[in-house]
């Protein structure tokens, strides 16, 4: 069984509607030849680093068991990371970074088929394309073909590097991985034929994809085998059921081949029967109540579905993360290593506060990639054309590009202050720590913000490597503190520098370090924009 990109109509094959589908797909690989990379071995690495973790862990059979019945007693940790179905180190690192690594590919995925179809149709280039000798479902191909080469790389490093606690439970877990992320391709080719704008789709994917976690949460949190209604509902909850390393269900792989063929076969009716640059699903053509009387009122529009979606899924984080404190403290117990992890993520404090320090750290993590997203709204403007009306009027560069980064930089805040609400309510204790825990985020967060303005305003071809840049802080982030890398490579990333709050001490200066450090990216960016041309 291997990866592949849906199977094409044949009657598609024969008009010649598959024609230059391969070129299409160079030119999509060397756009990405950046982002792909980069998010395939965050992902791999973030799998990979896990059996030495765990054996460091857990290195006898009598400690692996005991997590085992913890788990099957504990539904708060299940809704996290799902249930465990053996005590081996291979079915302990399926278990431990299954789930986040099947979200990881469908992220991926969904950026690729986005960028190669509905943000091509936005910016003029696929009108341009078509008028060539391109077929008329070439596009979409290429696309899933991209998604499809992205996906199989994964599931090749992550079966090899594993094969070394089993082959057929590394094939299984490298299929399933993979095979999470190819759903998502074809779900978001469909959702791009839907919807008229690049940003729609990203959010309703994104929207889909929290489901789908949440449901799998709540069928886990339900039942300790994985066999919830719930769980069978979501592609996560079929990934978990595939079962490495604990008599593989080889079957369930057919669900994830079976969702990707039907649902790319939709789409590709679909793309049949709309206008290039039309959907099923059009913009309306202007607000229903209300007028649009600055740039920032005109951002805040565009942004306002983005912005709603982050803070309702960081609410529901902090709620689930700050429940599970106290069944962490439970879980760790006496293990030494696995507190010390805890201790090099959330500070040496009790191991309450540490683990709530590590969670918040994590949520910070997270909101670098809406930030990331938020600010390159303005080179998803500029390139569509939308941009140049709005500035023939007596608006200034700097002005509309402001209106984006104050929802960019302030939704970051924003969310960072819903999540703490929610760990409030998970957790309970005195407001002010889980707080102050959050908002001392945001210096990092923003610098991560920084250099995608800076990218963006100087080299504005290259802003999405704005999109590498949070994929090796969320490696450096996720993965650092379990390998006790050097603490040179941990300062690498801005979050490395902040103080592990709650219970740790305050520390000013590199908080304000950080914040003039962002301060300072941003005005570059600004002054590349500034002198640059637009591309219009």
């Amino acid at each position: 069984m291997s990866v592949a990109a849906p199977a094409v109509p044949a009657r598609a094959a024969r008009s010649g509607q598959l024609t230059s589908t391969g070129t299409l797909l160079r030119f999509a690989l060397r756009r990405d030849r950046v982002l792909i990379p980069v998010w395939v071995a965050v992902n791999a690495l973030m799998v990979l680093s896990m059996p030495g973790t765990l054996k460091g862990l857990y290195d006898t059979p009598a400690a692996r068991a005991d997590l085992v019945g913890q788990l099957a007693t504990n539904p708060s940790l299940r809704a996290m990371v799902g249930p465990l179905f053996g005590d081996s180190i291979g079915a302990l690192t399926a278990w431990r970074a299954g789930v986040y690594a099947g979200l990881l590919a469908a992220v991926t995925s969904l950026l690729v088929v986005v960028r190669h179809t509905r943000d091509e149709e936005e910016s003029g280039r696929q009108e341009l394309i078509s008028s060539a000798r391109v077929g008329r479902r070439a596009p979409l191909t290429a696309a899933l073909l991209a998604a499809a080469v992205a996906n199989g790389v994964l599931a090749l490093l992550i079966a090899g590097g594993l094969a070394g606690q089993g082959g057929a439970g590394a094939l299984a877990t490298g299929l399933g991985i993979a095979g999470v992320g190819m759903v998502f391709a074809t779900m978001t080719a469909i959702v791009v034929q839907l919807t008229e704008s690049a940003r729609l789709a990203r959010g309703l994917t994104s929207a889909v994809l929290g489901a789908a976690f949440v449901l799998r949460a709540a069928g886990d949190a339900a039942t300790d085998d994985g066999s919830s209604v719930l769980t069978w509902l979501s592609p996560l909850g079929w990934l978990e059921n595939v079962r490495p390393y604990a008599d593989e269900r080889w079957w369930v792989l057919l669900l994830l081949v079976a969702a990707t063929a039907v649902q790319g076969a939709v789409a590709y009716v679909l793309a049949g029967r709309r206008d290039l640059g039309m959907s099923f699903l059009p913009t309306r053509p202007g607000p229903a109540a209300g007028r649009l009387g600055s740039t920032g009122a005109l951002a805040w529009r565009l942004q306002r579905g983005s912005v709603l979606g982050w803070s309702i899924g960081f609410f529901v984080a902090g709620v689930v993360y700050g429940g599970l404190a106290d069944g962490a403290t439970d879980l760790v117990g006496d293990n030494a290593k696995a507190r010390e992890i805890f201790q090099r993520m959330g500070g040496h404090a009790a191991l309450t506060d540490a683990f709530l320090s590590a969670m918040v750290g994590m949520m910070g993590l997270v909101a670098a990639l809406y930030i990331v997203s938020a600010v390159l709204r303005l080179a998803g403007e500029e390139t569509s054309g939308r941009t140049e009306p709005v500035l023939a009027n007596a608006v200034g560069r700097l002005r509309w590009a402001a209106g984006h980064l104050v929802i960019a930089f302030g939704g970051a805040a924003l969310i960072m202050v819903v999540a703490s609400l929610g760990f409030m309510v998970g957790f309970g204790g005195k407001p002010g720590p889980i707080l102050g825990a959050c908002l001392v985020q945001l210096p990092a967060v923003w610098v991560i913000g920084g250099i995608a303005v800076l990218l963006y305003g100087v080299l504005p071809r290259g802003a999405m490597a704005a999109w590498a840049v949070a994929g090796v802080t969320l490696l450096i982030g996720w993965v650092g503190p379990a390998l006790n890398v050097p603490r040179l490579v941990l300062d690498l990333s801005p979050f490395g520098h902040l103080p592990k709050l709650p219970g740790g001490e305050m520390q000013w200066t590199p908080v304000l370090v950080l914040t003039v450090l962002a301060a300072a990216l941003v005005a570059g960016g600004l002054a590349g924009l500034r002198k640059r041309d637009m591309s219009g």
